[in-house]
């Protein structure tokens, strides 16, 4: 696990981030590869790291709060569920980012202010195929989202090759069309980059992406198909 402050990349207004270690994918593209590895027991205990958040409250302005994000949160659930009933009891913002794949997830709903899931493709054999899991999880957790939230934040990391074709696009907004449209849900597109390609190497492992880049012209084609089907994009 390590830490530090972000603003509005991990939810809105100030943030302090907590990356927890251990995930249950394996992207290829993953920018924290060292985060990937699952956790051993002995991590820092819950309530002393309830205190440290409630004393860093002073930095969260604009809106701010703590944000846990990973590897993957979920994958140490009940310890995140316990860490966030304590944070509730104190009026602190919580923001998790998530990539959707925990059938527990919906339990966290009340917990968490903001919510930050990954939808990396609507095609369940494919995302399988690049990451080791599918999507029916995911799909299955923003249908309980669009039932239970008023607010969901949606990403998609846009990859050449993976999912950035036009008829990606189309197969997004089919996909995503029947939970869209509350008015805190919104949609993030994110070009790809590789900014984790040195940590690949510096964990002793291949970074194996190639042309992976998105030109300009297809990440506003991508987008525009999305918005031309009423979903909202956003910016962070």
């Amino acid at each position: 696990m390590h830490k530090g402050f972000n603003y509005s990349q991990d939810g809105p207004g100030n943030r302090l981030v907590y990356h927890l270690q251990g995930c249950n994918l394996h992207c290829p593209w993953c920018s924290n590869p060292e985060s990937m590895k699952i956790a051993k027991e002995g991590g820092m205990p819950i309530e002393d790291m309830s205190k440290q958040i409630v004393a860093a409250e002073p930095m969260f302005f604009d809106g701010g709060g703590v944000t846990f994000t990973g590897g993957e949160p979920t994958l140490q659930f009940d310890a995140l569920k316990e860490l966030l009933v304590l944070l509730k009891e104190k009026g602190i913002s919580t923001a998790i980012e998530t990539n959707g794949t925990n059938p527990r997830l919906p339990e966290l709903f009340e917990l968490v202010d903001f919510l930050i899931m990954d939808f990396k493709h609507y095609d369940s054999k494919k995302l399988k195929e690049y990451t080791g899991v599918g999507n029916e999880t995911v799909i299955a957790n923003i249908k309980a989202a669009s039932e239970l939230r008023n607010q969901l934040l949606l990403r998609i990391p846009l990859i050449n090759g993976f999912n950035a074709d036009k008829s990606d696009a189309e197969g997004f907004a089919e996909a995503l069309i029947p939970f869209m449209t509350k008015d805190g849900f919104a949609l993030e597109v994110l070009s790809y980059h590789e900014y984790g390609k040195d940590k690949w190497e510096q964990n002793g492992m291949s970074y194996t992406m190639q042309d992976a880049f998105v030109s300009e012209a297809q990440f506003d084609e991508f987008c525009n198909i999305l918005k031309n089907n009423s979903i909202k994009l956003v910016r962070t």
